[in-house]
């Protein structure tokens, strides 16, 4: 297969001539609410699955929204050009969280807005970053190459999510239906970060994670809290008590067989994590505090994020929680709690332990219901992989400076099943920045960083072309 770098370049001055409108259809999608997880909103996810069926017919693929026990799929595919040629398989997410608060956004979270700033602009809106934005890296990359020169120089397998943020539910099922017609070489997901602005990013390490809701019930309703204060077991006081005894006191995780597998990485891996030249003080920035506090004592913060386990309560109800006063003890109380897991822990293990931490903690006279919220475990990707080597050749044709290989703290539920079920790696190249407020208000993608995040896509596709299949 001859080269295709001059190719390349004549599909890189595609896409500067045609950004604005990259950008335009960006914001196109971004207005539609497709919130995976409010039941209120079903008809926009689906609305959003249609839109990016649309656009996958436009560029000449063939393409199904598929319907699923919960949120479509939008499965696409171009064939290989040739029988030499590899096929690619990407894999995204079109549903966005919750905008919720509200009052903390500076424009409609779903009316798109472009913000002049010293770094050339940015978008502003729910899903910029998580995941829309990047989804559209790869499609715009692709529209590129057909523009430039008719055809995209390897096959091409897309499937988009619509419960990413809601747990992946139909995930499985659809792997199983579709496992043929998903057959690839490599998979590549733009769901992660960029080390920073000027420096991509290969993760070739990814927590797992097991989600949790754990209800207290105590008294079938409601009660004064003078009239049967300090004789009737309050709901809300034992889950507190439980959740306070989660941690021990130098921050590790107290529930038994937790870290049952954990390994450190290995010193040469810790060496590179040191070489990279952390932020320490900008990374606490982006989060408005100045101090790293939690986690475990002794640890680096890339260990702490990268490669420890972790358990985080995140949220708790119940009660009266209105305005004024109303003194209660409440007949129930209920926390989400979330695991993140490193390689070498079972996710059903730690399910199971952390349901009977919590379970022998119960006192008499209240009991505890659990709702799953979803388990995967962690990904690592192979240091030696070929595919690696291409990506992080093709990141080159977009970035003066190589590419960082690093670890990453977050869980994306498919990358795992890929793995397993497709028998496939799965290469993590994504272009979001630490101050993209990802899940929270005002959630942003630099412009810089959506225009090389195509640039990058479009180098890649490059590099792959360039590699024998298998």
């Amino acid at each position: 297969m001859t080269s295709t770098t001059q190719t390349t370049s004549k599909v890189m001055d595609s896409i500067e001539a045609h950004f604005d409108d990259s950008v335009a259809r960006l914001q196109a999608i971004l207005r539609v609410p497709s919130i995976s997880t409010d039941p209120a909103h079903v008809d926009d996810v689906r609305a959003a699955a249609e839109w990016f069926g649309r656009e996958f017919e436009h560029l000449g693929f063939s393409c199904e929204v598929v319907d699923t026990p919960g949120h479509p799929m939008v499965f696409a595919e171009r064939k290989a050009p040739s029988d030499d040629a590899p096929t690619v398989l990407y894999y995204g997410h079109y549903d966005v969280q919750p905008a919720d608060p509200l009052d903390q956004w500076n424009s409609p979270p779903f009316d798109p807005v472009i913000v002049d700033d010293a770094n050339g602009g940015r978008i502003v809106a729910r899903g910029a970053v998580d995941d829309k934005g990047q989804v559209m890296t790869f499609i715009e990359a692709f529209r590129a190459w057909i523009d430039a020169t008719g055809d995209i120089p390897v096959g091409v397998k897309v499937m988009l999510e619509g419960e990413e943020e809601s747990g992946s539910e139909s995930l499985e099922g659809f792997l199983d239906a579709f496992k043929d017609r998903l057959a690839a070489d490599v998979c590549v997901v733009s769901d992660t970060g960029m080390w920073n602005a000027e420096t991509p990013a290969i993760t070739t390490m990814l927590r797992g994670m097991v989600y949790l809701e754990a209800e207290v019930r105590g008294p079938g309703h409601d009660l004064h809290s003078g009239m049967y204060g300090g004789a009737i077991a309050n709901p809300a006081n034992v889950l507190s008590r439980i959740i306070g005894s989660l941690h021990r006191d130098d921050g590790s995780v107290a529930v038994p067989h937790f870290y049952d597998g954990v390994a450190d990485p290995p010193q040469r891996i810790l060496d590179q994590w040191r070489d990279l030249g952390f932020d320490e003080a900008s990374f606490l920035s982006s989060a408005e505090i100045s101090t790293a506090t939690g986690g475990e004592t002794g640890r680096t913060i890339l260990e702490r994020t990268w490669s420890r386990p972790t358990i985080d309560v995140n949220g708790i109800h119940g009660g009266y929680t209105g305005a004024g006063a109303k003194t209660i003890i409440p007949a129930t109380c209920s926390a989400k709690i979330s695991c993140r897991l490193v390689p070498g822990q079972d996710p059903e293990r730690i399910e199971a332990s952390l349901k009977a931490f919590i379970e022998a903690a119960i006192p008499e006279g209240c009991s505890v219901k659990f709702v799953s919220h979803g388990a995967n475990p962690a990904v690592v990707v192979p240091a030696d992989s070929p595919w690696l080597a291409a990506a992080t050749a093709g990141l080159a044709e977009a970035y003066d400076t190589p590419a960082a290989i690093i670890g990453s703290g977050g869980s994306i539920p498919a990358v795992g099943d890929i793995q397993s079920k497709l028998g496939i790696d799965a290469l993590l190249v994504g272009f979001g920045l630490d101050d993209d407020r990802v899940h929270s208000p005002n959630e942003k993608f630099d412009l810089r960083c959506l225009r090389g995040g195509i640039r990058s896509h479009a180098g890649m596709i490059g590099a792959f072309a360039d590699r024998p299949r298998h």
